[in-house]
């Protein structure tokens, strides 16, 4: 049984085009039970970038009315989905894939949560306060290699309170995509565990995207979890987008998090269908060649276990109380 911290197939769905990873009947043949299904509003595309280093300036903010409009239609292309939608951990059962519905970045949400619970009554359990772009509630990272996330500022007055009624009401805070001020901030106004729900160690590959060390002891003593994320650019150490890397460099970054956190707050992240993933794994009918190479690396069967389901589980509990 997996739970995955990440995927943007609803995103492939709204825009109809074919999934690159997460064929779902394929992906739950593979013990796939589902996970954080992104409702992410996207900006503009902006070319790859081809040389190291390499620093992509944010994109510019996206407006509420905007971002509201086109949430609504991911949503509807949640809902088409054949998934169900998770609001407590029991719906987590083998043989069908439950989604969580996640938001991407805030800007669906008015500065004054006016339509915060009116989301979570429709089952929104989790929400990433940023991607990787400035909002009313806070300023993501930018994509830079090699660099940190010590960019920009933190909180809005809005995103203090925002951080607030997600704690109130039982919604998980994705930390993921969220600058280095930022990051402190929610630390310390949070009372739930602190969680990256697609982030690697920045220790073993200097993305902006990836945590450091200080980050990674925040998130272990508040109780909660990294998802590792399969993003090739996140897990070399050259930063490189090279699809022959091998799946060994998922496990090179499990394993780190699990002797730096302990092994009950590393999960996975994968962000299928939104990066290039190595080929060795090819898509999520590739993740019993990842489970095989957990266990070659040492990993016994309770170890996998927490990072395959048990991590996001205890947590998700914790969180939607």
């Amino acid at each position: 049984m997996i739970i995955d911290g990440h995927n943007d197939l609803v995103l492939h769905r709204w825009r109809g085009e074919p999934t690159d990873h997460l064929d779902l009947d394929a992906a739950l043949a593979a013990g796939f039970s589902g996970g954080f299904f992104a409702l992410y509003v996207p900006s503009p595309r902006t070319a790859d970038p081809t040389e190291i280093p390499y620093a992509v300036p944010l994109p510019d903010p996206i407006p509420h009315e905007e971002a509201a409009r086109v949430a609504e239609e991911l949503f509807a292309a949640l809902c088409a989905l054949p998934v169900t939608r998770a609001t407590s951990t029991a719906e987590f059962q083998e043989g069908r894939v439950t989604a969580i519905v996640h938001l991407e970045g805030a800007e669906p949400i008015a500065s004054d949560l006016s339509n915060l619970e009116w989301w979570y009554e429709r089952g929104l359990r989790s929400i990433g306060l940023t991607w990787s772009r400035q909002n009313q509630f806070a300023e993501g990272v930018p994509f830079q290699f090699p660099s940190d996330s010590d960019s920009g500022g933190g909180l809005t007055a809005a995103g203090r309170e925002l951080v607030r009624a997600c704690n109130r009401l039982g919604i998980l805070l994705d930390l993921s995509h969220l600058n280095w001020q930022g990051f402190w901030d929610v630390a310390g106004l949070s009372d739930a565990p602190l969680v990256a729900t697609h982030s690697n160690a920045h220790a073993l590959c200097p993305a902006s995207r990836n945590l450091v060390d200080e980050q990674l002891d925040a998130i272990a003593a508040s109780g909660g979890v990294v998802g590792v994320n399969f993003a090739v650019t996140f897990l070399r150490e050259d930063g490189h987008e090279r699809r022959d890397t091998p799946i060994t460099e998922i496990v090179r970054h499990v394993d780190y998090l699990a002797e730096r956190m302990g092994i009950d707050h590393v999960a996975l992240g994968s962000d299928f269908d939104g990066a290039v993933i190595p080929d060795e794994l090819g898509s999520a009918a590739g993740l019993p060649k990842l489970v095989a190479a957990l266990r070659e690396s040492g990993h016994d069967d309770e170890a996998v276990a927490k990072i395959t389901h048990r991590n996001w589980l205890r947590v998700l509990d914790a969180t939607w109380r």
